[in-house]
């Protein structure tokens, strides 16, 4: 399904508060996409994405709107960080990992949709092989009835998750070993594919498990033989390639501020100059084969409180064109973070606490002082965003969680409950950040 700027927002709208305009950037650049497929050949091999750069402080949104996007879409999507890098002769990961880990990525995504198609074929499979295991056991209970009978009663049951609970000896075959090696340009090799590859036998193992557990493995072992593993990689590489969008985080954190050119730091600049021709497009050897990163989407992030994004080096700097700052969040925001969100914290925490019997709801006046708590902490704290609302709520709900135990209880989180519950003390001026 291909979405228009203005659906891909009000998509994002259902689980991002406000930064409305990072929504627009990355709503354009998802829809160029589409765009850019609908050209000729020779025309869409020019066109190469406008990465973006999003700055603002921790827990606005940054890395929620890249994941969601990637989601919206089912496209290929990882999420790495700056400082993890070391340049070239240093000890620590190489930049072409984050285009190994996005190929991997997409391998599981095109595994899972081809797992997906062959499911009811596969569940076909589990259901006769435990079904043949559990007949004679279910002969002896059902007396004079036909076989045909007893086994389409075992079969409707296995289906129906009636016998999840029962205990079953089945076979299986047994998994590679995951014993490795690193490879120089290519990942990883898998010495137990290779050593079953050169016996051409697969080993079985027999072991007891429960119905559920052997009909989970049964799938996985019958959709393995049912779908072809080279068209799998072959489409995760294109996927990958096309469709790929590979999130940057701490960007700002390999930034040299000023003019210190020196230092603990000096390799900064060597993983921007490295990471440059990723982002520029070049070829990276994965093990599932060869892969170009020109029209993969990049989208870097960092809180650029102490560097700029004018002091990344000018090379890299043109390689993200689009700039947009975040917002920090307002006491309306975290009103609205509270209650609008499909996954709003507070639906999650009655969710929860329903299990045992707890009623948990929130009155317009708690969800009020609940966010203007969580702007006073952020204002005269560290500013860590949205994130500070489930330091709040972990506090303001510990009673309830470690009361609750099954027995049916209402709990109406008013102003009242919230005073009583957080430390409303430290609403009075911190004083200290005025002192020298």
């Amino acid at each position: 399904m291909e979405f228009t700027p203005q659906e891909i927002i009000q998509q994002l709208d259902r689980y991002i508060i406000g930064q409305q305009e990072a929504k627009r950037m990355v709503a354009v650049a998802l829809r160029n996409r589409y765009r850019r497929s609908r050209l000729r050949e020779e025309v869409r091999d020019e066109v190469t994405p406008k990465n973006i750069i999003m700055k603002g402080p921790t827990g606005v949104g940054k890395t929620e709107i890249a994941r969601r996007l990637a989601k919206l879409v089912k496209a290929p999507f990882v999420k790495v960080e700056a400082t993890k890098f070391t340049e070239v002769g240093y000890v620590g990961r190489d930049v072409e990992s984050m285009i190994r880990d996005l190929v991997e990525a997409a391998i599981r995504l095109v595994k899972e949709e081809k797992f997906a198609e062959v499911k009811p074929k596969a569940m076909d499979e589990a259901v006769q092989r435990i079904a043949t295991v559990l007949l004679p056991m279910k002969k002896q209970i059902s007396g004079d009835m036909p076989e045909s009978q007893i086994r389409a009663e075992l079969e409707q049951d296995l289906r129906e998750g009636k016998l999840d609970e029962v205990k079953v000896k089945m076979t299986f075959v047994e998994k590679d070993k995951p014993l490795s090696l690193n490879a120089q340009q290519g990942g990883e090799i898998n010495l137990g594919s290779i050593f079953g590859q050169i016996t051409g036998q697969k080993k079985q193992k027999t072991k007891e498990t429960y119905v559920r557990d052997a009909i989970k493995m049964i799938i996985d072992e019958v959709s393995e033989n049912l779908v072809d593993m080279d068209n799998v990689n072959a489409e995760a590489i294109h996927r990958a390639e096309q469709q790929g969008i590979v999130f940057i985080d701490e960007i700002d954190k390999i930034a040299q501020s000023g003019n210190n050119h020196s230092g603990p730091d000096v390799s900064r600049e060597g993983v921007q100059r490295d990471i440059l021709p990723i982002v520029e497009g070049c070829t990276v050897n994965t093990k599932y084969g060869s892969i170009r990163t020109d029209y993969i989407l990049f989208i870097a992030a960092g809180a650029f409180h102490v560097s700029d994004v004018k002091d990344l080096i000018p090379e890299l700097q043109g390689r993200f064109p689009v700039v947009v700052d975040l917002q920090s969040l307002s006491q309306s925001d975290f009103v609205r973070i509270l209650t609008e969100p499909s996954n709003a914290i507070t639906r999650m925490y009655a969710e929860l606490l329903k299990v045992d019997g707890v009623h948990l709801s929130f009155t317009d006046d708690g969800i009020a002082r609940i966010a203007e708590i969580a702007v006073f902490d952020n204002e005269n704290h560290e500013d860590i965003g949205a994130r500070r609302l489930h330091a709040l709520m972990e506090k303001l709900l510990e009673e309830v969680s470690f009361l609750a135990c099954g027995e049916p209880m209402e709990v109406l989180v008013d102003r009242a409950y919230v005073d009583e519950h957080l430390d409303t003390k430290s609403l009075s001026q911190d004083l200290r950040k005025y002192i020298i």
